[in-house]
């Protein structure tokens, strides 16, 4: 049973708008980043949601690490591709014209793809696969990021968690929506195992040694200083399919690098050479599909619903009681939470009372009551 109080949607929105203006990114840009940032908290994915607004987006504002205001040059435009430079920009706001081209270019030619460079961190990959899906296209994203996951039979940070994010529209209330990770896990889930004061479950996370290692405070310290790596999906080494996950996130790297001609594994850890920080200068690609350049689009949204609700139909395991598919239970936390707001920990109550002081931001949150 939820604990923590709920923020009404509107008054969060409002007041991560005006916070992210405060820090100097354009109202716009701003509305941009917010509607990403609560829409993963709609979806219950709560690592990329309010939980990173200060720490991922704020303080990298501060540090002079991320630019906010976010300049985009097109660097190529030819026909079905595009490819962009966010100039360390919002990679939110970088996403969004990088999706929007994608689109219109998907719906003229039945394929677009669009790559972005010197990018930041761009929120949670399905927003964009969503955008597509809106339109009744497929969306398809990637992003690489700074070096969290050992490769298979390795022990040293390699690759980002480089997500692989799929959007397809179904004639159901809600689309397939596959939106992971390919590591095991993220440094976001992890985070907030931190912030609610839980271990991290034992086989995500080793250390230099190959231990495998479960506090989670000693966790972050460990990965944010290289001393420890995430499994891949599939967990370390072959039994259990571990270089599955490692081939992924490479495909990824590969895609979000070499298609812009960006830099890749160690070099986006985000330091120099002496030590100090630097933008993280991260590349992704967003691809869309029409179907309707295929098939009749009812026609194709109809075998993709008849294909989940088979899946959903078939035999359970002994003791289960539902079978989900890609999506759904997203959208069932969001039938759950369109009516009562976003709920908010503790440390989050604290982070958003000391960015609305600091910055003289005129809003009374329910929870100081």
């Amino acid at each position: 049973m939820e604990t923590r109080p709920y923020v009404p949607w509107d008054v969060m929105e409002n007041f991560m708008v005006q916070a992210f203006s405060a820090y100097g990114i354009p109202v716009e840009d701003a509305k941009i980043c917010a509607d990403v940032l609560l829409e993963s908290d709609r979806r219950g994915i709560e690592s990329h949601g309010c939980n990173r607004f200060k720490p991922i987006y704020i303080d990298r504002i501060i540090a002079g690490i991320l630019n906010p205001v976010t300049k985009i040059d097109v660097i190529r435009d030819r026909y079905a591709t595009a490819v962009l430079d966010a100039n360390d920009g919002m990679g939110m706001v970088a996403s969004k014209v990088a999706m929007d081209m994608a689109i219109e270019k998907a719906k003229k030619y039945g394929l677009g793809m669009v790559a972005v460079r010197n990018s930041s961190h761009y929120g949670i990959a399905g927003y964009w696969t969503s955008m597509a899906v809106k339109e009744n296209m497929i969306g398809i994203t990637g992003t690489n990021a700074r070096p969290s996951i050992a490769p298979t039979f390795g022990v040293e940070n390699m690759l980002g968690t480089n997500p692989l994010t799929f959007g397809i529209p179904t004639d159901e209330a809600f689309p397939f929506t596959l939106d992971c990770a390919t590591s095991i896990t993220q440094n976001g889930k992890i985070e907030f195992y931190q912030r609610v004061g839980k271990e991290t479950p034992a086989g995500m996370v080793c250390d230099r040694n190959g231990e495998i290692m479960t506090d989670t405070d000693t966790i972050l310290k460990y990965i944010r200083s290289k001393r420890a790596a995430l499994a891949p999906l599939g967990g370390f080494g072959e039994e259990l399919g571990g270089y599955k996950g490692y081939g992924y996130a490479t495909v990824v790297e590969i895609l979000c690098a070499a298609l812009q001609n960006g830099i890749f594994l160690k070099d986006l850890e985000g330091k120099n050479e002496d030590g100090s920080i630097r933008p993280y200068h991260l590349g992704h690609f967003f691809i869309v599909i029409n179907p309707d350049f295929f098939v009749d689009i009812d026609d194709f949204k109809k075998t993709t619903g008849d294909i989940l609700r088979e899946l959903r139909a078939s035999q359970k395991a002994p003791g289960a009681t539902r079978i989900y598919t890609a999506g759904e239970k997203e959208y069932e936390v969001w039938l759950d939470r369109k009516d009562k707001g976003v709920p908010v920990s503790e440390p989050v109550q604290k982070e958003m009372i000391a960015i609305r002081d600091a910055m003289g931001i005129d809003i009374h949150f329910d929870f100081e009551d």
